[in-house]
């Protein structure tokens, strides 16, 4: 009988990309066929996202637009965080949650004997296997989840519903993974979870701890620490910023403030202040000065009035940030944001959205152009958009785009920085 063929496509953060990866892998080593349309799978599973409204929506007009006769299975966060409305609004043969691992073959089995599977018990407490095969989207980039959940209580965040609270990886099952992954020709690593700042606190360790433990194997390769809350990164600041010292790291912090206001701040439970905030920033600028700087901010929390608006603009335009990810609020299914009484017109949410993304746009471009006439090597991670264009990293992970006839992917080579974007540096090759 000939195998069952899978199309799979997962959406949102790394770690969902990396659960993706994972599902991918048992499938294939399985004996089911991966294919790279919805035309010619039989199954069709989406590994969804739903940290935001906006990106509920999407998932739910993708879902819609699965033509009948394909068996659709809905994984990942959304339907834990919103189960009500995909049973409205989704035909579909099976859900279950995110982390699944080697599951998905039961699920899959499941679903093509005809069942209307839902595996959704004990969804946010799984943490699958890290030594599970995986098909990766990026031959070069390991996507490895240090951990699973947090320790937050943010008072918008419906992650927390999918995801559960903090599960560690040993430091040992990491480094393990990360060895694997050299051999299979792996250049640059992301260290992923919902918080990395909060990994190990449940098993007696700390980032700082598992960052010098990567680093410290005999290989080429570089490591992107992914996002942490500062209240928790405050508690290892010393040890993180000596950890970072090494070259194997990329000079990136993510670092979302979320606010510019500790009033708005207290009332989004994020358990530290403005100050706290600045202080990471100038500690790791203080040792590292080109170091990539991301934030996320969120515009129209409630409560947040004119005043705390303008707080979080002169945050923006002193600290200067990199990169600002900015969300426009959003209520989201269950979480005591959906309760708040004094909510800011959506008119106002878009207005304030539209400032932030200006000055955070002029910001950006100022930051690239201190690169201009930089040169150095970078690692190429990526096929740029147009055909003979490629994208690589230097050592504070900006992304630098440049032209080449030969095949640049997985190679580090030199160039020299001639021009910037807000997003983007563009270099020419030396060597």
């Amino acid at each position: 009988m000939e195998a069952a063929r899978i199309f799979l496509r997962s959406f949102g953060c790394s770690t969902n990309l990396a659960d993706g990866e994972v599902m991918a892998g048992c499938l294939a080593e399985a004996g089911f066929k991966l294919v790279d349309s919805v035309a010619e799978a039989d199954i069709v599973i989406y590994n969804t996202c739903a940290v935001k409204g906006p990106t509920e929506n999407r998932m739910i007009d993708i879902l819609k637009k699965v033509p009948k006769g394909k068996r659709l299975l809905v994984v990942g966060c959304l339907p834990l965080i919103n189960l009500d409305r995909l049973c409205r609004e989704v035909r579909f043969d099976g859900v279950a949650g995110p982390a699944l691992g080697g599951k998905i073959i039961d699920i899959v089995n499941g679903v093509l004997g005809g069942k209307k599977v839902v595996a959704l018990e004990g969804a946010n407490k799984a943490k699958p296997d890290l030594s599970l095969p995986r098909v990766r989207l990026n031959p070069f980039v390991g996507i490895i989840p240090i951990s699973y959940g947090c320790l937050g209580s943010c008072a918008y965040c419906c992650v927390v519903y999918a995801r559960g609270r903090l599960r560690s990886y040993s430091i040992n099952e990491i480094v393990e993974r990360v060895k694997a992954d050299l051999v299979d020709g792996v250049r640059e690593f992301w260290l992923t979870s919902q918080d990395t700042a909060c990994y190990g606190r449940d098993i007696g360790t700390n980032l700082a701890e598992l960052i010098e433990a990567v680093c410290a194997m005999e290989s080429d390769f570089k490591v992107r620490v992914g996002m942490m809350t500062p209240n928790m990164a405050l508690g290892i600041l010393e040890d993180l910023i000596e950890a970072y010292k090494d070259e194997k790291v990329f000079k990136f912090l993510h670092l979302p403030v979320q606010s510019g206001d500790d009033n708005v701040l207290k009332r989004m439970r994020r358990f530290y202040t403005v100050s706290e905030f600045r202080k990471i920033v100038e500690a790791f600028r203080a040792t590292f000065p080109k170091i990539t700087i991301a934030t996320d901010v969120i515009c129209g929390f409630p409560g947040e009035d004119e005043k705390a608006f303008e707080e979080t603009l002169k945050l923006i335009e002193n600290v200067k940030p990199d990169i600002v990810n900015i969300s426009k609020f959003f209520a989201r299914p269950r979480t005591p944001a959906a309760a708040m009484k004094d909510t800011v017109p959506f008119s106002e949410i878009k207005r304030r959205s539209a400032m932030l993304s200006g000055l955070a746009s002029k910001i950006a471009l100022e930051r690239n152009r201190e690169w201009i006439g930089w040169e150095g090597g970078i690692l190429v991670d990526e096929a740029g958009k147009v055909a003979g264009s490629w994208v690589g990293r230097n050592f504070a992970y900006k992304p630098v785009v440049l032209k080449s006839k030969e095949n640049l992917l997985g190679k580090v080579v030199r160039v020299k920085i001639y021009d910037v974007f807000p997003t983007h540096l563009v270099g020419a090759l030396l060597d």
